[in-house]
């Protein structure tokens, strides 16, 4: 009897099923999604801002949905709104270029496997970017969707807004539901 005989044969995985699932959402996916978003959200705000003017509304579903036109100089949602600061077109440009360094980097950190992580993370940060760029050339990020309800009024938001609320849902999820593990240092 010879050793080979002996010798469990080696099973290999088809090459072609695991890492194409796993290498599906690249860098270069991320990028273009990111751009997408910013470009969408740029160019829904400059239809905005020569279509509609400033305070103005126009009715798109009854009791439901306005576009608007309004200048957000605070924080998400108008939180800092109101406040008067020297300084506080500087101020929010800074917090939001740490923030959005902060959140390049953990993308880039993300493993090509997470494909969920990073879709949300491209879409944070196309988003981040759009309103980023409002901030420092103008001063306030240009808010045109209005959802309300009677005489309730969710806070008016854009293209750039949605697509981060969209993006942290997905890390939510899947730090909950896909990965199971919000510990594993990455």
């Amino acid at each position: 009897m010879t050793i080979e005989s002996q010798t469990a044969p080696v099973v290999t995985p088809a090459p072609d099923i695991a890492p194409a699932a796993a290498g599906f959402m690249t860098r270069r996916v991320m990028g273009t999604i990111s751009v997408a978003v910013l470009i969408l959200d740029q160019v829904s705000k400059l239809l905005v801002r020569t279509q509609i003017g400033l305070n103005d509304s126009i009715e798109i579903v009854p009791g439901l949905l306005n576009l608007v036109h309004v200048r957000n100089t605070g924080a998400a949602f108008g939180f800092l709104n109101a406040v008067v600061l020297a300084n506080k077109q500087f101020l929010m440009t800074a917090v939001a270029l740490v923030a959005l360094t902060a959140i390049g980097l953990y993308a880039w950190r993300v493993g090509s496997q997470e494909a969920l992580a990073r879709a949300g993370l491209a879409l944070i940060l196309g988003g981040a970017v759009g309103n980023l760029i409002d901030r420092a050339a103008a001063g306030y990020v240009l808010d045109f969707v209005d959802v309300y309800w009677r005489s309730y009024h969710f806070w008016a938001f854009n293209v750039a807004d949605s697509a981060i609320t969209v993006g942290a849902c997905l890390l939510i999820l899947d730090m909950l539901v896909v990965t199971r593990d919000v510990s594993t240092p990455v």
